[in-house]
């Protein structure tokens, strides 16, 4: 039997792109899909990172990891569970650098009234300048081990591929340099788009044992409809988050949904040296993993 919270210990250390650690999980990431019966290949890809962290370089070398069980005559599975797999540390939580930038588009567009009906600029200038002060923190660090961030939603699909029958349909996706930018989710669909043309995506990223689960609808579906039934919370087509599931759902998918979990307490442990493992019981991936499999049994 599977040692869940061994597997998050073994996933939850910072694992910035490039590094030894980073090299390490995707190492141990290969070994578990080969030993549930998976050919993994593979996708190297090169691109450039967001240009709203600072402190990055100007390319970015990642390895996405492909994983697919041929069970029967489908060239290619018809359902795919995605996660990131590397992490990143930075001075400030998410949810500073989501106040942060708050701050500024009410500051920008503040000024811009206060200059159109002549009004003092003195309070949208300092709004403003807090803003981009704060998000002048955006910068990149391997200070995080990442455990929540995104080790649970790695330890998830090794759960649910264990949970499912063993003929189950199911491809993976391990999408690295997510923290960059969503680099390698946009790579895989540039360069290997026919991989996942007419399929579901269901990815996760950040499932925490607080608070309630977020369906993150990007492009809505039977599947994704049947999962957000199971999980309950929140079920949104829009969230001030980037996750995978935009550019995947971007590509040539039937529809693609992001699972998370948490609350505001979650998004100020993000990105910190607080998302450790410690603080995890994986209570709150278990319950994913039940909604998640029951949705999949079902017959759509």
């Amino acid at each position: 039997m599977t040692d869940y919270a061994a597997l998050l210990r073994a996933f939850g250390v910072p694992r910035l792109v490039g590094t030894g650690n980073h090299i390490q999980v995707r190492e141990r990431l290969k070994r578990e899909l080969t030993a549930r019966g998976f050919s993994v290949e593979e996708h190297t890809f090169t691109g450039p990172p967001s240009r709203m962290l600072l402190g990055t370089p100007r390319l970015i070398h990642g390895v996405n990891l492909i994983g697919i069980r041929s069970v029967g005559p489908s060239v290619h599975p018809s359902i795919w569970l995605a996660a990131h797999y590397d992490s990143k540390g930075q001075p400030i939580s998410m949810a500073t650098r989501l106040l942060g930038a708050v701050a500024s588009v009410l500051g920008a567009v503040g000024t811009l009234v206060a200059l159109a009906l002549s009004w003092s600029l003195l309070p949208p200038l300092a709004i403003l300048v807090i803003g981009l002060a704060i998000l002048a923190g955006n910068r990149v660090t391997d200070g995080s081990a990442g455990a929540l961030d995104n080790g649970t939603g790695l330890v998830t699909i090794l759960a649910i591929l264990d949970a499912l029958p063993k003929g189950a349909e199911i491809g993976v996706l391990f999408l690295d340099a997510e923290e960059y930018g969503l680099v390698g989710a946009r790579a895989l669909v540039r360069d290997r788009a026919a991989l996942i043309q007419g399929s579901a995506v269901i990815n996760f990223d950040s499932l925490d044992d607080r608070g309630g689960c977020i369906t993150f609808l990007h492009r809505p579906g039977a599947i994704g409809k049947a999962v957000a039934a199971e999980l309950g919370g929140l079920r949104a087509r829009w969230l001030p988050v980037l996750v995978d599931g935009i550019e995947l759902g971007r590509g040539p998918v039937r529809e693609c949904v992001t699972i998370m979990k948490g609350n505001w307490g979650t998004a100020r442990v993000v990105h910190t040296p607080r998302d450790t493992v410690e603080r995890l019981t994986l209570e709150g991936v278990g319950k994913v993993i039940e909604g998640v499999v029951r949705a999949l049994l079902i017959p759509l």
